[in-house]
This record gives structure tokens, sequence and C-alpha cells, in this order.
């Protein structure tokens, strides 16, 4: 019998979103307070971004694998992902601060980077996975629009200091790849990846 739902191991709601936009169901299946889930996240000296964000993802899917079977609930297909950004060789994860957010995106302003996001779906004894990469163009961002995005929030908790369907959009001058990928899960790939796994998709 093909599963009815999916595990998403992630709290972003951003992922939640786009697994509703092609009529995935899914239940959540989230760190508890004995997890340290910003640990798996920490990026290692000389590591590339695609060994990184793979790395991460995979950590990320052998934790929920074991809070699955820990908490006994019923088999279903896992589902993981993991977004990166990349400035030339240098990952930018999510910035601690303030101080940190203006930093990254004053880096970006003018420039294109890259946004890595890996994705992994364990279905049954099989894991299957894929990787999005996509292109960011950002036209010159002053420093007054810089500090009044910043200021609204929307930074902190994204890779890189943006999130691409937020009100930075208005700075993004071209974009080469998955949109969806972008926003930390590319549907195409993830997708292929559930069907893989036995999930019923429309």
């Amino acid at each position: 019998m093909k599963p009815a739902f999916v595990y998403l191991a992630s709290a972003s709601p951003r992922r939640q979103q786009l697994l509703q936009q092609i009529g995935v169901e899914f239940r959540l299946l989230l760190p508890d307070a004995t997890e340290d889930a910003e640990a798996l996240e920490l990026h290692r000296a000389g590591e590339s971004a695609q060994a990184y964000v793979q790395r991460v993802t995979g950590l990320k899917l052998s934790a929920a694998r074991r809070r699955l079977a820990a908490r006994g609930l019923a088999p279903a297909p896992i589902l993981c992902a993991d977004t990166t950004v990349v400035l030339q060789r240098r990952v930018l994860g999510k910035p601690a601060d303030t101080a940190e957010a203006r930093a990254m995106l004053r880096a970006l302003s003018g420039r294109t980077h890259r946004v890595l996001t890996a994705v992994a779906v364990q279905g049954g004894r099989r894991m299957h996975a894929a990787l999005s990469v996509s292109h960011v163009r950002f036209a010159a961002m002053p420093d007054d629009a810089i500090a009044a995005y910043v200021a609204g929030g929307e930074p902190f908790g994204k890779a890189g200091a943006y999130a691409i369907q937020g009100a930075v959009a208005a700075w993004i001058a071209r974009i080469d790849g998955s949109h969806s990928g972008i926003m930390g899960l590319p549907l195409y790939e993830t997708a292929a990846l559930l069907r893989r796994a036995g999930l019923r998709l429309a």
C-alpha cells in the first residue's frame, strides 16, 4: 500500500507551504528539547558548500529516523532538507544578530551568489537524495534599504540573511534555477524523490 503522507522533519513554514502547494499531506517530525538541532548545521573548515549542505541534510535525516523510532510513530517516508547561500566559496549561514545580517546583505549587494538546497527522503530502507543549485543576482542595495530590511526582522533564521519571497525581492535582479529551491525546498526534485519513495502525487 502506498503511504498516504510524509513526515516533514523541518519547522520551516516555507517548506510546509511548498508541500501544501503541490498537495502533499505531511505530519511534522520535529526535535524535542533534548536535541540540539542547531549543532547539526555547524560548518567544517575547508568543507565545500555542496559537501556541507548534503552532510547536514544527511545528519538531519538520521536524527529524524531515530526520532520516529523512539516515538513509536506509524511508518511513512521522512523528508529533510537544508539550504545554504554561497558567495564565491564563503558559506553564509543564518545571521546571529543585526550586525551580521547587515554585513551579509552588503556582501551580496550588486553580486551573484549561489543557493544550494539538498533534499533527502527516507522511504522504507532506501534513502533518495537530490541537490538543487541556483544562482541569484542582487542589484546594488543601498545601506538604508538594508537597514530597513533588517529592522523588519525577516533576515533572521534565513541562510544568507534574506527570504526571496519577502520584501528583498525588490532588489533581486535575476535568478537562474529553482525559485522554490531558493525558498528552501525545490519542488521538482522533491516531488520526484517522494514518488520514488512510494508517495502518490497528483
